[in-house]
C-alpha cells in the first residue's frame, strides 16, 4: 500500500481528521488529530511515515513551512515500541537540518512530525492536566500542575520538576457541572530546595539536552553555560518573579471544561487515568500538546521496519 504524502494537520476534513484520531500507530499524531477536531488550539504540523523517501520528506517540510511561512519546523518523533533512549523531540530546526533529522528517525522505524516552531525558553505558563477516576461511574480527581515563565512542558514530564502551585478538584466525570471557587484545592511550592534548586535543575536539562541537541551548545555544557546563553539571549523569564498562580486560576475554569470534553470524545470507555500538557506562549497564543491515555502508553503495535528488527533477533 503507498504511504499517503503528508499534508499539514490543519488542511485536513472532518473525516480525515476523525480517521487520524482513531490511528493507534502514532499516538502523539492520534491526539493531536482529536484535539484539532474538537476546536482545540493545537500546532499545525505534519506526519512522516516510516518508508518515505528523502524526496517526499523534503517536500513535506517545505510545503509545510510555506504555509506557516517560516523556515524553520519543529521536530518531534512518535509511534514505534518506545524506548528510554528515544529521541527527545520538540526542538526547532532549519528546514535542511529537519530533513536530515526526520531521515534518521524514519529509518530508525519511528514516525515523525513536523510542526510550526515554537520558542521553548519564552513560555509565559505550562500546565500537567490530569483526569483520574478508580473506574468508570466512580467519583475523580481533575489536577492541575503549574510552572511560571520559562519553563515548559518537558520539565513536567520529562525533567520531573515539581510544580510551583497545583490545583485539584473532586470531579464526577460522568456528570457535567460547573465547579466553583471553594471546590477547588490549591497547593503551593514543595521543591526541596525552592525555586534556586527547581531553576537550577532546568538549567542541568537545557544544557545537557535541549542546547546540547540543537547544537547551542557543544563538548561538555554545564548549567552555566545554559545560564549565560539564555541572558546573551535576553531570554530573562526564568530569572524573574515566578508565581503561576494568578495565570493559573484565570484558566482553570475553561482547562476543566476542555478536559471533560476530551474525556467524552476520546476512544477509551473504560479510562482511569488521562493527561495532557497546555502551554501559554509569549505571543502570547496557547497550544494543547498530546493526550495521553495511561493504559495505552503505547502503541498499538510496531511498524514495519521495527517487527522486522524484532523478527530478526
Amino acid at each position: 500500500m503507498a504511504i499517503p504524502l503528508p499534508r499539514p494537520l490543519h488542511s485536513l476534513s472532518a473525516d480525515e481528521l476523525a480517521a487520524a484520531a482513531k490511528d493507534r500507530r502514532w499516538p502523539k499524531w492520534q491526539t493531536m488529530a482529536l484535539l484539532h477536531s474538537l476546536r482545540l488550539p493545537t500546532l499545525n504540523a505534519a506526519l512522516l511515515r516510516p518508508g518515505q523517501s528523502a524526496g517526499e520528506i523534503r517536500t513535506a517540510a517545505h510545503a509545510l513551512a510555506t504555509v506557516l511561512g517560516t523556515d524553520r519546523l519543529m521536530i518531534r518523533s512518535d509511534g514505534g515500541v518506545e524506548k528510554k533512549q528515544y529521541y527527545r523531540g520538540g526542538n526547532t530546526f532549519s528546514i535542511g537540518e529537519v530533513a536530515h533529522r526526520a531521515q534518521l528517525l524514519l529509518a530508525d522505524g519511528r514516525a515523525v512530525i513536523l510542526a510550526s516552531p515554537t520558542n521553548r525558553f519564552t513560555n509565559r505558563l505550562t500546565v500537567m492536566i490530569r483526569m483520574d477516576r478508580p473506574g468508570p461511574g466512580i467519583r475523580g480527581t481533575f489536577t492541575l500542575e503549574a510552572l511560571g515563565p520559562g519553563y515548559d512542558v518537558a520539565d513536567l514530564t520529562r525533567g520531573e520538576l515539581p510544580p510551583q502551585v497545583t490545583a485539584q478538584l473532586d470531579v464526577d466525570w460522568d456528570r457535567y457541572s460547573t465547579p466553583r471557587w471553594h471546590e477547588w484545592t490549591f497547593t503551593g511550592d514543595h521543591c526541596p530546595g525552592g525555586e534556586d534548586a527547581r531553576r537550577r535543575r532546568r538549567l542541568e536539562r537545557l544544557a545537557a539536552q535541549t542546547l546540547a541537541d540543537g547544537g547551542q551548545l557543544a563538548g561538555d555544557p554545564q548549567p552555566e553555560h545554559a545560564e549565560t546563553w539564555l541572558r546573551e539571549r535576553g531570554y530573562l523569564h526564568l530569572f524573574g518573579p515566578q508565581d503561576p498562580r494568578p495565570a493559573l486560576m484565570r484558566r482553570a475554569a475553561k482547562l476543566f471544561e476542555d478536559a471533560f470534553v476530551l474525556t467524552r470524545a476520546q476512544p477509551n470507555r473504560n479510562w482511569r487515568c488521562l493527561a495532557a500538557a497546555y502551554s501559554v506562549f509569549a505571543e502570547p497564543r496557547t497550544v494543547y500538546w498530546d493526550l495521553v491515555d495511561g493504559e495505552r502508553k503505547y502503541a498499538a503495535a510496531a511498524p514495519a521496519v521495527d517487527r522486522a528488527k524484532e523478527e530478526a533477533v
